[in-house]
């Protein structure tokens, strides 16, 4: 057994639970006598996975521990250590009880004759498709060690350009948040006090005060029932999402969109470029990295026209004309991908065509946010302008009378 997943109190009857790696369950209990506990509860590792399946596979790591994970495995297999030593090493290093049952449930396959691949496919919100297939490549390969250490710049680079769109996209939308809050709030709650002052002298309003009154009337009637809507509508667009011909007539409208097309059409780009060079580079066959890279592609019609282009290529087509026959991949990695394959350099110019897709996404993204951000103040200020407008001409005609 890999280890005993247990728990304890000390003598202040205070709980712990963790995880040891011994060999029985004796050890186990008299380990944690040494260390003043003592054990209420102690079970094998294996056995509680058992138990709980649906709890082990629903562990789950950030993109930056994923990424530490791999290249802490990646150094430690190139100083030398075996799988079952590595794994060893890492569950004494491991600072929560999350990790720790995670390694320790791998270390335990290992050593019942599992493959580190095969040892994965139980933590599936973990260790995803393309993250298997690269393991058992290098495993297959005898070049783990390498394999991982891409697979670790794989998962920063992803989680890098995530984080830079992020950054990127959440002035514009606080921007926005706040303009429909302080609209909202002028309408409802400052319009109507304001205004009602000069309603009691039966002075004849303005068109424009008029008007804002009954917007601000409209929206105090219905303004629930407008939230209501909204939910509701969310929630049905949701559920006819799941269905595939739906989420798939979606994916292709959003395609021919102009601003958005281009860049979910690089975002994909990118990511398949970068899978396709990982895989390449491990001694992949094609085939199998296209059928690997396929689950990357969040959209629909660019995953369908991939799995075209490796029925072409499986029939003799280059993998470049394969992509470009769909003209849903951009032209630029099309022509680099061939230039790859006629130099023999195709892993190489497979990270280079990623790296340009990257670019002109985050290039994309940043100016869209620049654009953005005026515009949604300029409305903004528009928008206040004739609130204050609204409010202000009943003053200038009242002493204008007062005047007379």
């Amino acid at each position: 057994m890999p280890g005993y997943r247990y728990k304890a109190v000390d003598q202040e009857g205070r709980e712990s639970r963790g995880v040891l790696e011994v060999d029985s369950p004796r050890q186990a209990r008299a380990q944690l006598r040494e260390q003043g506990l003592f054990p209420v509860e102690v079970a094998a590792l294996e056995a509680a996975n058992d138990a709980t399946g649906s709890q082990v596979r629903a562990i789950h790591l950030s993109s930056a521990d994923l990424s530490n994970l791999t290249r802490q495995l990646s150094t430690l297999l190139n100083a030398g250590l075996t799988v079952e030593a590595t794994l060893s090493a890492l569950i004494e290093q491991a600072d929560t009880q999350k990790h720790k049952q995670l390694l320790a449930g791998l270390r335990g396959d290992v050593l019942a004759g599992k493959s580190l691949a095969a040892s994965m496919g139980r933590y599936p919100r973990v260790f995803s498709e393309l993250y298997r297939t690269l393991v058992n490549a290098g495993e297959s390969s005898g070049k783990l060690a390498d394999v991982l250490m891409k697979l670790a710049d794989h998962v920063e680079e992803q989680h890098a350009l995530k984080q830079k769109l992020q950054v990127a996209l959440i002035y514009p939308a606080i921007v926005l948040v706040v303009s429909i809050a302080v609209v909202t709030a002028l309408l409802i709650y400052v319009v109507p006090q304001v205004v009602g002052v000069f309603q009691n002298t039966r002075q004849t309003l303005p068109i424009l005060t008029r008007g804002l009154l009954g917007l601000s009337a409209f929206i105090q009637l219905t303004g629930i029932y407008w939230v209501i809507a909204g939910i509701a509508a969310a929630f049905f667009i949701r559920r006819a999402l799941r269905n595939e011909a739906v989420r798939r007539r979606w994916h292709f409208t959003l395609l021919g969109w102009p601003v958005v097309g281009r860049m979910i059409r690089s975002r994909n780009a990118a990511q398949l470029a970068s899978t396709l060079s990982i895989l390449a580079g491990s001694g992949v066959p094609v085939l199998t990295a296209l059928d690997a890279a396929a689950g990357v592609l969040s959209n629909l019609p660019m995953r369908e026209a991939l799995v075209r282009a490796a029925r072409a290529v499986q029939e003799g087509a280059s993998l470049s004309k394969a992509l470009g026959a769909s003209g849903l991949f951009p032209p630029v990695m099309v022509h680099l991908i061939a230039s790859g394959e006629a130099s023999g350099r195709l892993p190489e110019t497979l990270a280079s065509a990623a790296r340009q897709q990257q670019n002109e996404v985050t290039l994309r993204v940043s100016a869209f946010a620049a654009l953005a951000e005026p515009v949604l103040i300029l409305f903004m200020g528009v928008v206040v302008l004739v609130i204050v407008l609204a409010i202000l001409m009943p003053i200038f005609e009242l002493n204008q009378l007062v005047g007379r």
